[in-house]
């Protein structure tokens, strides 16, 4: 008999985290499953690597298909970061779907690891994708 697959992740592992993420102990669903909690713990630390290098995956993709690639350095004030984003974008003749406030938020929301007060701590890799939207990308 053939599983079914959830992108990258198994149906026992689809099935672990949909019941994890419902509340209940590891222990609850190797009850459900029918297997042991320390399976269901190892199936649910295998989904969550998997979505973690999905997550990987797709943000090198959008950096490899971006129509530019902005990365604000330390000490750069919060405020100038929107100006940065939609100069570069006119220089790449894209026409934005984000306005100084939209940016300004995804890099409090997004990158807030990266920030103290009102400047940038750690790098913050920004792209213009072809469609207009961005991407905010904390760096290491």
């Amino acid at each position: 008999m053939k599983r079914r697959k959830y992108g990258l992740l198994t149906e026992l592992q689809y099935k672990v985290l949909k019941l994890r993420l419902q509340g209940l102990t590891q222990s609850e669903v190797a009850k459900i499953l029918g297997t042991t909690r320390e399976n269901v713990s190892i199936l649910e630390k295998r989904a969550w690597e998997n979505i973690e290098l999905a997550k990987i995956t797709l943000n090198i993709y959008k950096e490899l298909t971006a129509k530019a690639k902005i990365i604000i350095p330390p000490n750069t004030h919060l405020v100038d970061i929107p100006r940065i984003v939609i100069g570069e974008a006119d220089k790449v003749k894209v026409k934005l779907k984000a306005n100084f406030t939209r940016i300004y938020d995804e890099i409090r929301f997004k990158a807030r690891e990266c920030i103290k007060g009102t400047h940038v701590i750690k790098p913050i890799m920004i792209l213009i994708l072809s469609d207009g939207d961005i991407e905010v990308i904390p760096k290491d």
